[in-house]
């Protein structure tokens, strides 16, 4: 396990917002376009699978990536919650933990399918300017 990797998008920069960052991971708000609750909890070492990590260490990625999901939960109360890791375009681990509303462009299919209806710009508003207390949220749990 490296701790940077040339080229890789995730070891030469946050990746998104930083809202949380510790020593070997960092939580980040990535700005997609229409899912203002998307957040990623990314390894900070450049390791391309999760099953490269120690146990401890898949046990603490765990532990963060179920905290962002509790954060949202708690202050944006979404229809679910999805959990990714898929590495595809950049094999350097990170989940993805997006909170899914019924009215966003895509639900039920995932983010990254063709859009079902237009964005709901006002309710996408709605979610942004919440977006504060589930930040602080997270500061106060990890940081």
């Amino acid at each position: 396990m490296s701790l940077q990797a040339s080229g890789c998008a995730l070891c030469e920069a946050p990746g998104g917002a930083l809202v949380v960052r510790q020593e070997r991971w960092r939580i980040i708000r990535a700005q997609e376009v229409g899912f203002p609750a998307f957040y990623r909890v990314v390894w900070n070492a450049h390791v391309r699978e999760f099953s490269d990590l120690n146990a401890e260490h898949r046990q603490e990625c765990m532990e963060v990536v179920v905290g962002v999901e509790q954060a949202l939960r708690r202050h944006l109360a979404p229809t679910k919650i999805n959990l990714a890791t898929l590495g595809n375009m950049v094999a350097h681990v990170h989940w993805h933990v997006i909170a899914r509303f019924d009215w966003d462009s895509h639900f039920p299919g995932p983010v990254w399918a063709p859009a079902v209806r237009a964005v709901n710009e006002e309710r996408v508003a709605e979610v942004a300017s919440a977006l504060a207390r589930v930040d602080e949220a997270l500061s106060a749990d990890f940081g």
